[in-house]
């Protein structure tokens, strides 16, 4: 057995890793390329034209899964070796975070700046998604959840609860007016979701008369939902932090509409030792944590 070069972060480690991990991918391509002589990848194919084109045969697209699989575990191996510094005056790395569209788009980024403006050595990648990625087969390394993780292998801060609110521009209720009550509310060109989830039939439960045949506009993007509240377009539902954003809002109906989600940020737990992801977690717990306990006015001035 070889002996393996210390990848603690530096360039030379990271120079080395990826020499071994090119190593084993080059030998077993050499070792199954014997098998796929037989099962080509691609099929030429004649055109009209002088020019023939390549077409990737049923072998390549059954390996493509895989393939893609390889790739992403080359990338979250080359993104770990690259997290681990000894020197906490030389945090470096790449560090990969996961959050939805408004906290990707409305939250973080301040505190990804503040982070790169005394840490330039750090790369983050952000990666927007309502979808819950999955930290324990390293998609991401750092995520932001409204869910509970329930997963032992993660650490697991939460960092607050963000209440949803009915909001609408002052521009939109000089036009049509205020809801004073439900039953007013929908006669109001609503903003909502289109298809259902678990959190959406968890909301519903509460609030059976804000079914999706209630909404004028539907989309999934909780980024369009909000800048359509913005725009002016109608009613509909954004986290209470933002109403004070570049765009002022009103709240409507507090008192008929209101729902919490417990926010948490969570992060695997080989990623313990890990001085840079350790610095990006707790950053961003403690900016969520501000953003949670204050207007978004104070964050803005903040940011």
């Amino acid at each position: 057995m070889g002996v393996v070069p210390n990848i603690s972060g530096c360039a030379q480690g990271r120079l080395a890793f990826r020499r071994i991990t090119q190593g084993f991918r080059l030998r077993s391509l050499r070792r199954d390329g014997i098998s796929l002589r037989s099962s080509p990848l691609w099929a030429r194919c004649c055109s009209r034209g002088r020019r023939r084109a390549l077409l990737a045969t049923e072998t390549a697209l059954a390996l493509r899964v895989h393939a893609e699989a390889m790739e992403s575990t080359a990338n979250t191996l080359a993104r770990t070796a690259s997290n681990f510094s000894h020197n906490s005056a030389s945090i470096h790395g790449v560090v990969r975070v996961s959050a939805s569209d408004v906290i990707g788009v409305e939250v973080l980024p301040p505190l990804i700046a503040r982070l790169r403006e005394s840490h330039p050595q750090i790369t983050i990648e952000l990666v927007l998604s309502n979808r819950v990625q999955d930290l324990l087969h390293r998609e991401a390394d750092i995520a932001v959840r409204m869910t509970t993780p329930v997963q032992e292998q993660l650490i697991a801060r939460r960092v607050g609860r963000i209440e949803l609110g009915l909001h609408a521009s002052t521009s939109y209720l000089a036009r049509h007016g205020t809801p004073e009550n439900s039953e007013d509310l929908l006669k109001h060109a609503l903003i909502g979701f289109d298809q259902d989830t678990p959190f959406i039939r968890k909301a519903l439960e509460k609030f059976p008369q804000l079914s999706r045949n209630a909404f004028s506009m539907r989309t999934d993007s909780d980024v369009a939902q909000l800048n359509l509240i913005r725009a002016g377009a109608g009613i509909g539902i954004c986290q209470v932090q933002l109403a004070n954003g570049s765009v002022p809002l009103q709240r409507l109906l507090p008192n008929f509409f209101s729902f919490y989600l417990d926010t948490w940020i969570v992060m695997h737990e080989d990623l313990r030792n890990s001085l840079c992801c350790k610095l990006v977690f707790d950053v961003l717990a403690k900016g969520l944590e501000e953003y949670i306990g204050q207007k978004q006015a104070q964050w803005n001035r903040h940011g």
